[in-house]
């Protein structure tokens, strides 16, 4: 059933939720020094490999919990939370030569999603 939607100029919209793509997905990421200018998401390299990484979570609780787990400077870095659309994420990660692995909250690697 579509949904009608009322403007100041007292349009309406009928029929809003065949525009709208809900189909997207989202994941959590970790951001390093959130909201600067050397905001970027946290990556890691394996070292047998040399392959890099970024990791990300479906839940946030997912993501706060292997953090705790994960390699950080604190002392010269904050870090962030941030739910990202995968669209976005694909994208910085074939700028910057990085895969993208889903983990769960202890860091084992659930899938890959490039």
């Amino acid at each position: 059933m579509g949904k009608t939607v009322e403007h100041g100029d007292n349009r309406k919209l009928d029929n809003l939720d065949k525009d709208i793509k809900i189909d997207e997905n989202w994941y959590y990421v970790i951001i390093q020094n959130p909201e600067t200018s050397s905001e970027q998401y946290v990556g890691f390299s394996n070292e047998k490999t040399s392959e890099k990484f970024i990791p990300v979570f479906k839940t946030k609780e997912n993501a706060q919990a292997c953090f705790t787990l994960m390699p950080k400077d604190i002392f010269n870095v904050t870090y962030g939370i941030q739910a990202v659309i995968e669209e976005d994420l694909l994208s910085v990660a074939k700028e910057n030569g990085h895969k993208i692995y889903l983990l769960d909250e202890k860091g084992t690697i659930l899938d890959y999603l490039n």
